[in-house]
């Protein structure tokens, strides 16, 4: 019985300096923002469309209590949500008539001067980090390399072939793991072109002092009641980004996904060619 033949490994460039230093960042960073944006949105749970929005008029979306029971609201749906949103019990089980829990704020507990402390200065962070990664990105070649989507990968095959794979799981010939595959093209571009800049933007759209200076801005999101429901929308889809980003991490080899995005390199795997093939 023959042996099997050995796979060859090859370490191979995949991470720029820039863009594992900004990844790290923004892990640290993001989550910062999240956490402590839900102790903000904690301290009136409502969010509306428009410029103005308070308890009596309609809300498109409410997490609140019923002193009993809590539930969201979304539209004219409604489900309940007792012991995670609405209405849980902290560490000591005592009784939190708030939208989000401690576990998931900065700080845990109910302080809206806090939070809003912690969510400013690290939102000046996450915007020059998010500007010095793009130029980063376009002096390194980040961005004509490894995000620019080619002709070929806009075929409605390629594009379909991409979607099934994934489906199955099978995330790419690991000779080739030194690219990003369609749907990674279109997922980073979507977030690092679309949703971070519209964080920003709203974010800065609900600010007074931005009103004052920039007032297009209400005009352009429509208000700003409209930038806060926007703003909270992009933060509720870059948190299922990041889940589905971690899922996928997992399930393609979590070991040499982590490892290239520490050291810049990655690890392939490719068969030896075989004579009988070649001849």
């Amino acid at each position: 019985m023959e042996a099997a033949p050995e796979i060859a490994k090859q370490v191979v460039k995949r991470h720029a300096l820039s863009t594992r230093i900004w990844h790290w960042l923004n892990a640290l960073v993001v989550a910062i923002l999240l956490m402590s944006g839900l102790m903000i949105f904690n301290a009136h749970p409502h969010l509306y469309w428009g410029d103005f929005g308070s308890r009596e008029d309609y809300a498109w979306l409410q997490i609140d209590d019923t002193r009993t029971t809590g539930f969201i609201r979304i539209g004219n749906n409604s489900f309940e949500t007792t012991g995670v949103l609405g209405l849980s019990l902290d560490a000591k089980e005592n009784v939190r008539r708030v939208a989000f829990p401690g576990w998931a704020t900065i700080p845990t507990g109910y302080d809206l001067a806090a939070a809003r402390r912690w969510h400013f200065a690290f939102a000046w962070i996450f915007a020059l980090g998010l500007t010095a990664f793009m130029f980063m990105s376009l002096v390194n070649g980040h961005i004509r390399k490894d995000l620019h989507v080619r002709r070929a990968e806009w075929s409605p095959r390629a594009l379909w072939t991409d979607i099934k794979n994934h489906a199955r799981l099978r995330f790419g010939d690991d000779n080739d793991s030194s690219h990003y595959n369609i749907m990674q093209k279109f997922s980073y571009i979507g977030v690092i072109f679309l949703l971070f800049p519209l964080l920003i933007l709203t974010g800065i759209t609900m600010s007074p002092a931005m009103n004052a200076a920039w007032p297009w801005l209400l005009d352009i999101f429509g208000g700003r009641q409209s930038a806060r429901s926007l703003h909270f929308i992009a933060a509720a889809l870059l948190t299922l980004f990041v889940v589905v980003h971690l899922i996928m991490v997992l399930l393609s080899g979590p070991i040499n996904g982590i490892w290239s995005m520490i050291t810049g390199r990655h690890v392939t795997k490719s068969k030896p060619e075989i004579a009988g093939d070649l001849a």
